[in-house]
């Protein structure tokens, strides 16, 4: 089909770019001032066994880790080079929304700082996660989905299979908002764009690109499944109530107005209804699944773009100062400019901030005990850890302090490598909180030492207990020793 509406305006890409110039090298900036997030130290293990799945995720995410520091560097700032350009280049597409909503050059620089200065936005691209490539692909998914409504063209259909496939490769929650766009599409239209061909080949080339790993997840019989489902069985009932709170504050409370301006103005354009209608159908739908909040963030920045027509009519000094308090509370709670032993202050806010700091400390402290081990014990003695997140920063500063590979039992930790059997003597376990059954593995076992981080994130307190033995040959415990949450 032909467009049948009126083209947009042009495209504002001296400023926009420059918007995102700028946050680029803001976040470079800051990239090294605390260190590794725990996730990123299991991205970082997990790109080193590359695979078509794994127990947690899709692949793209820990490829894209390996990629950053076999080209940049193992360092927190050469992991986090290709998050800073997904964020400069996510900025770019909400005011390219905005554009696609009519507005002119000031209202897509508008978008573009909201964007820029939202705490979700800079949050996300400070760290190498997957939400950081999901937002990047939920923008896409938006912008190629509001191209489609407003011109009617359904070859816009192959662009968001393909993007959708290659978010599957990233993240399953991708789904979320495409099947909240769709029933939207269903309830109050345009249902003219369902009725074409183009949506069939869109869905061919998503499966095409997404099939690797959905056949990686069958072959495993469906690990994804159990991981969703003991992330929603621990926090589902906290998810639910922080839902409403965590929508205002992660974006920004300064953005309220914004995006409350930018649903009014969507839902009296009839053609782009259904988007403004995905935004409460996607909260209800995470709100039931007890999933986390920032599931549903992404939409937000859709009705913000479209809500910075209105905000240009209104007084200039108060959307400065709006503006400006947004840019500082943001930085202040998801960029590391506070000191670290400071840091306490956001982490009730943004605990990701805390599980940045105390990773070579814990390392040093677990060297500490390791030493304590007889040498001629040392070369059957097994290093045990009860997350990820302390396996992966065992492997990345263990080394430096003459320290054998950490073992986990924890997601795809379980699935790399596990101890030999031929390690039969004593074992160091790095547990967050001592678990009688678990210790219940292990012989004769004794809390020696205790991680006292100078912030309270979730490895402060975390102890360190010596065991004289496995309980069974390494081969045996195995099973029992896997955790996928």
């Amino acid at each position: 089909m032909t467009a049948t509406r009126p083209s947009v305006p042009a495209f504002a890409a001296v400023p926009v770019y420059a918007v995102a110039g700028v946050v680029a090298v803001v976040l470079t900036a800051l990239s090294g001032r605390y260190g590794y997030h725990r996730d990123e130290l299991y991205f970082m293990v997990a790109g080193q066994h590359l695979d078509w799945g794994y127990v947690d995720q899709p692949p793209l995410t820990p490829l894209i880790a390996r990629i950053s520091t076999e080209v940049f560097g193992n360092t927190p700032m050469g992991l986090r080079v290709l998050s800073t350009v997904a964020s400069a280049i996510t900025i770019v597409v909400v005011a390219l929304i905005a554009r696609e909503f009519g507005s002119e050059r000031r209202g897509q620089l508008l978008a573009a700082i909201c964007a820029a200065v939202s705490g979700f936005v800079l949050g996300v691209g400070h760290l190498v996660s997957t939400a950081t490539y999901d937002l990047l692909a939920w923008m896409l998914i938006a912008l190629f989905t509001i191209k489609l409504l407003r011109t009617t063209d359904s070859r816009w259909w192959l662009a968001l299979g393909l993007t959708a496939g290659i978010a599957l490769e990233n993240k399953y929650l991708v789904v979320l908002p495409i099947g909240a766009l769709l029933i939207a599409v269903l309830i109050v239209g345009p249902r003219s764009v369902l009725r074409s061909w183009w949506l069939l080949a869109g869905v061919a080339v998503a499966g095409i690109v997404a099939l690797p790993n959905v056949l990686w997840q069958f072959q495993h019989d469906w690990p994804q499944l159990t991981v969703a489902g003991g992330i929603s069985e621990d926090d589902g009932t906290e998810n639910r109530i922080m839902f409403i709170p965590l929508q205002i504050l992660q974006l920004s409370p300064f953005l309220v107005p914004v995006w409350v301006a930018g649903f009014r103005r969507m839902w009296r354009m009839p053609w782009a209804r259904s988007v403004t209608l995905a935004y409460p159908l996607l909260c209800v739908v995470v709100l039931a699944v007890g999933g986390k909040s920032y599931y549903a963030l992404p939409l937000l920045l859709v009705l913000v773009a479209a809500g910075v027509e209105p905000v240009l009519a209104w007084r200039r000094s108060v959307v400065a100062v709006g503006l400006a308090l947004t840019a500082l509370t943001s930085a202040l709670f998801t960029l590391p400019v506070l000191p670290a032993s400071a840091v306490d202050f956001v982490i009730p806010v943004n605990k990701e901030q805390g599980e940045q700091i105390g990773w070579q400390e814990m390392t040093t402290a677990v060297a500490d005990v390791w030493n304590r081990i007889p040498s001629e014990q040392r070369g059957s003695a097994t290093i045990f850890t009860g997350n990820y997140g302390e396996a992966g920063a065992l492997r990345r500063f263990g080394p430096s302090h003459g320290l054998p590979p950490a073992y986990s039992g924890h997601m795809s930790f379980a699935d790399w490598e596990r101890p030999p059997d031929s390690n039969t003597g004593p074992v160091l376990l790095v547990e967050q909180e001592r678990t009688p059954t678990f210790e219940a593995h292990f012989r004769d076992c004794e809390q020696v030492s205790t991680i006292d981080n100078i912030v309270s994130n979730d490895e402060d307190g975390t102890a360190l207990v010596l065991c004289d033995s496995p309980g069974a040959p390494w081969s045996t415990l195995w099973p029992d020793l896997r955790r996928y949450y």
